[in-house]
């Protein structure tokens, strides 16, 4: 029980926590887009990096294509996998709400920012694909710095800003700010990530992995 309970916790956390950075950043700031996506990469790239390694000894995955892909190296069942799936994707809902809430914003406002265009959704799986990648090539104990830093460089050197997990993207649709996301590109979106996740998967099976 433990480890779907962290796998709430961990994903709801996260998603406050990039959510909730980006508002307030946007409050603080004079409208600079760079400083608002500063201040968002700097309070993200903490929260994955004491979640992940807070939640070491249950579960940390935090994110539906980490899942799938352990699943797909038989390290969970199937039965785990849907179980972390829906408590991810309720999780991250629920980190975004509450992030809408402390702030005064409308809980159940969906998301008007647009994030369409083929050169985005490629973008968005070539994020999947170097998180899901490094993931599986890094050492255990490395994990947390490796995603940390990975989705820090990310947010920078992709036109998606690297949102790069399913059920943060979801989640990121009910909230009409900084970090969110129009709910007519969630689909694209996630099959993106999907799609960048498998062929991360691929080339590690094929030539990385060792045992």
């Amino acid at each position: 029980m433990d480890k779907y309970i962290a796998e709430f916790l961990g994903t709801g956390f996260l998603f406050c926590a990039v959510v909730g950075s980006g508002i307030m950043a946007e409050n603080l700031s004079t409208g600079d887009q760079a400083l608002i996506l500063l201040i968002n990469t700097i309070a993200t790239f903490f929260a994955l990096y004491f979640l992940i390694t807070a939640f070491n000894s249950f579960s940390n995955h935090f994110n539906p294509i980490v899942s799938f892909v352990i699943y797909l190296d038989q390290k969970i069942s199937l039965t785990t996998l849907m179980i972390f799936i829906f408590l991810q994707i309720s999780g991250a809902i629920a980190g975004v709400l509450a992030a809408n809430y402390m702030f005064g914003i409308e809980n159940f406002e969906f998301s008007q920012k647009d994030r369409s265009g083929l050169n985005i959704f490629v973008a968005e799986a070539i994020a999947s694909f170097g998180l899901v990648f490094f993931i599986l090539i890094s050492k255990k104990e490395k994990i947390a710095i490796v995603v940390a830093t990975y989705i820090g460089s990310a947010y920078w050197f992709t036109s998606s800003t690297s949102f790069a997990n399913p059920a943060g993207t979801i989640g990121r649709m009910f909230s009409d700010t900084f970090a969110g996301i129009s709910p007519e590109n969630v689909m694209f979106f996630c099959i993106a990530e999907i799609i960048g996740g498998i062929l991360a998967f691929v080339l590690y099976k094929l030539y990385f992995k060792t045992n």
